[in-house]
């Protein structure tokens, strides 16, 4: 086939709508039995966008939503009716084993058979693959991380993680438990949720103004006084509330909106420990301070495998496999292209990342790229392109110098925009305005490009040899 798509969530379903149109044949596989990516797994409850809705949806297929921060629910019944409105019907049950670059067309293994393809687009998400960073096996009761929620019957709950997804199923099952422990590494800044709906144009435009503050950290430190007054009206006890105070600059970790969160710690059944897990009992958890709490039931919400994706370790060229080029670091041309991998290209790549704007505006972004990509290289009959070693070293080169500057870097703070190595390998140190002009069209000089294999006809020579169309 021409393109293989691997992932049927909201970048490979707007993939394959985006090159269907231009002509391509495009085939979406999936290694769930439906799609939906993220917002398929991750059901948890009070599960929201925490980016307003107005922006979350594909500008050519846009939604009127129910609210200003869209349910889980709704999400997913929008992504499976633009998918069915616009024909994308990805194969299920199929999972990408392995990708083989074989000098001219990925060789790719699935658990249906091979497929071969001529270019391959990654839109896995970085939003896929759940973190545990602790072996709980010790423990006998139950044990599951929050983006493979379950029913649980236990009534002393212990919720590791302080993150986007503890903040919002945190305040939904306080009321329903005897007891919650929150173990708290580091106090997250939690802003208060609006609930007025504006139309997509005046939200892209506020948003773009709040990101001058990511990359002038000085402007954050004043932005986050709202944090503190919003601490402070929702918890009254001053130990608590230190507790809660984070010690880093608003935006050096992802920004969390909740209403709920605040009033949910507060109530007697909750305990916030203000340490990380050391260790796990066959009836308990231990904290950094020793002390051991019995639990019947550990919920992780610790994230996802962000910049280790584990398809990394599944695509080939040259004898070697992206996790093994990126050792820890991964990198991209406009978070794309990796040199040594021909006709590959990446949605939510490296370094994409905003911190406040939609995903689906940096996934229209690339395949506007992608697009302009593929269309030359039909056009031209150019069957391989890799990004050129030069380009995208002095591109990576360039986001490293800008970040230093940013929020991410400066804030004081860890966090999953850190790779293994230290190194910032999530996140665009510039405006979402700068990225949409910045990736927009494919220039060749920016790639080593191969001619058409010998004996082919060019389709240009092809139209000659043809003589002119029909005017009947």
């Amino acid at each position: 086939m021409d393109v293989l798509v691997i992932g049927a969530g909201p970048a490979g379903i707007g993939a394959a709508i985006r090159l269907r149109e231009l002509g391509f044949d495009a085939h979406v596989i999936e290694k769930a039995s439906s799609l939906g990516g993220t917002w398929r797994d991750n059901v948890y409850p009070g599960c929201a966008c925490d980016i307003p809705s107005a922006l979350y949806s594909y500008s050519f297929a846009p939604r009127r939503w129910s609210a200003a921060f869209s349910g889980q629910p709704e999400i997913l019944a929008y992504l499976r009716e633009t998918a069915a409105s616009f024909g994308i019907e990805p194969q299920y049950d199929t999972e990408m084993l392995d990708a083989v670059w074989d000098g001219s067309r990925w060789q790719v293994t699935t658990t249906s058979g091979v497929i071969s393809a001529r270019v391959l687009v990654s839109a896995t998400g970085p939003w896929h693959e759940p973190k545990i960073p602790l072996d709980a096996s010790v423990f006998q009761g139950e044990v599951f991380h929050s983006a493979r929620w379950r029913d649980f019957s236990g009534s002393r709950v212990a919720v590791v993680g302080t993150g986007a997804s503890a903040v919002q199923f945190v305040p939904e099952i306080q009321p329903r438990v005897d007891q919650l422990f929150l173990f708290q590494r580091t106090a997250p800044w939690v802003l208060p949720k609006p609930s007025l709906k504006l139309p997509r144009s005046v939200v892209f435009g506020f948003l773009e103004l709040f990101s001058f503050g990511f990359r002038h950290p000085a402007v954050m430190k004043v932005v986050q006084r709202l944090g503190l007054l919003h601490l402070r009206r929702a918890i009254r006890d001053r130990a608590l509330r230190s507790v809660l105070t984070p010690d880093f600059v608003l935006g050096c970790k992802r920004l969390l909106m909740s209403d709920t969160y605040y009033p949910a710690l507060a109530q007697p059944n909750v305990s916030v420990v203000p340490h990380a897990v050391q260790g796990f009992t066959a009836d308990g958890i231990i904290g950094a301070d020793g002390v051991e709490h019995k639990v019947d039931t550990i919920i992780f919400g610790t994230g996802f495998h962000f910049s280790d994706p584990p398809i990394a370790s599944r695509v080939r060229a040259g004898g070697a496999s992206l996790a093994s080029v990126w050792r820890g670091s991964p990198q991209a041309y406009l978070g794309t292209s990796v040199h040594g991998f021909p006709n590959l290209f990446l949605l939510l790549g490296p370094n994409l990342g905003t911190g406040h704007s939609s995903a689906f505006t940096i996934i229209e972004t690339q395949l506007r790229y992608i697009a302009s990509a593929l269309t030359a290289l039909r056009d031209r009959d150019w069957p391989v392109a890799d990004v050129r070693p030069s380009v995208q070293a002095a591109f990576n080169s360039s986001v490293q110098v800008a970040l230093q500057r940013t929020v991410y870097n400066t804030g004081g703070c860890t966090s999953y925009y850190l790779d293994a190595n230290g190194r910032n390998s999530t996140m665009w140190p510039w405006s979402t305005i700068r990225m949409m002009r910045r990736i927009r069209s494919f220039n060749p000089a920016d790639y080593d490009l191969t001619q058409r294999r010998p004996g082919t006809i060019p389709a240009s020579t092809t139209a000659l040899l043809n003589g002119p169309a029909s005017s009947t």
